[in-house]
């Protein structure tokens, strides 16, 4: 991979944001953006158990998705309180399990009042739905882009996370599976040669893919534009808060309809009545694609 790190500024203004990041939609970490939230201090593991231990939550494996699961369908579920406990019994041990759109605000909606939407920096923040977005220690989000396309201020509040991102574009060196979001390779470990399971002989357009690598801290908050591939890693328990404007574009906008409404929808259904067809026809598709971008490389 051909990765480079991504800029970090303590703060910045409207106008250089908008210049050098938003409109070229280049992502970017903010340092001191949260640092005078409310959210900055008080949000801990306790006081979130607090106000929602008791509510239930699907949560996650590391097992990437294969030609019969659906999009988003958790692995398991339990309580908050339950999942916390869990992650706290032995904090040296990997906890490799995440929440996934947890939408804690609809539980606590008093918690909207610590922390400012930024929107001095862009507009049309949906902001009913500010989500909460947790992993255990070891915990993998693999690679995939969001659905919506929704533009992302995501703020790392408890732990370290590691991130890779891709612009939209380099897709199908990512091997992207047709009519998902989702990569074909396994990205886990990436950073870790020891542990690594990126198989480059198995894909190997992935070497050629731009994009860019980093670490977020407590405090930090990642600009990420519509559209970017994402993969995180949770060097640490943590927790972060992901809130999303709408794509800017007519096209983004578009597309990220059709991406909800109908894309996913054919998936499901072809999941449902020929899942090792529908599975065997896109890894056709994929090898297809990312052959193009080998070719263009060499």
């Amino acid at each position: 991979m051909l990765l480079r790190s991504v800029d970090l500024v303590e703060e910045i203004s409207a106008e250089e944001f908008r210049s050098k990041y938003f409109e070229p939609q280049i992502p970017v970490v903010i340092k001191n953006l949260s640092k005078q939230w409310p959210a900055y201090h008080k949000w801990t593991w306790e006081y979130f158990k607090e106000i929602a231990g008791d509510k239930k939550v699907g949560i996650y494996n590391n097992v990437k998705s294969d030609a019969y699961t659906p999009i988003n369908k958790a692995d398991e579920y339990t309580t908050f309180g339950k999942y916390v406990d869990m992650l706290q019994a032995d904090p040296k041990k990997d906890a490799a399990w995440r929440i996934f759109l947890f939408n804690i605000f609809n539980h606590a909606p008093q918690l909207t009042r610590d922390f400012t939407w930024p929107e001095h920096l862009m507009k049309g923040f949906v902001k009913r739905v500010p989500m909460l977005f947790v992993g255990g220690k070891g915990s993998i989000t693999h690679m995939h882009f969001d659905i919506d396309l929704s533009h992302i201020m995501h703020t790392q509040f408890a732990g370290r996370k590691k991130v890779l991102l891709f612009p939209y574009n380099e897709q199908h060196k990512l091997y992207r599976r047709p009519f998902e979001v989702l990569s074909m390779a396994d990205f886990s470990n990436y950073y870790d040669s020891d542990k690594s399971k990126l198989n480059t002989e198995a894909f190997p357009a992935v070497q050629f893919a731009k994009g860019y690598e980093l670490t977020l801290e407590h405090g930090d908050t990642l600009f990420m534009p519509g559209g970017y591939w994402h993969h995180m890693e949770y060097l640490d328990n943590g927790f972060a808060m992901s809130l999303r404007s709408l794509n800017s574009s007519v096209s983004g906008k578009l597309k990220g309809v059709w991406n909800l409404v109908g894309m996913r929808n054919i998936d499901t259904l072809m999941k449902k009545t020929m899942p090792m067809k529908w599975y065997e026809w896109k890894k056709q598709k994929v090898y297809a694609e990312a052959g193009k971008e080998l070719e263009a490389a060499r």
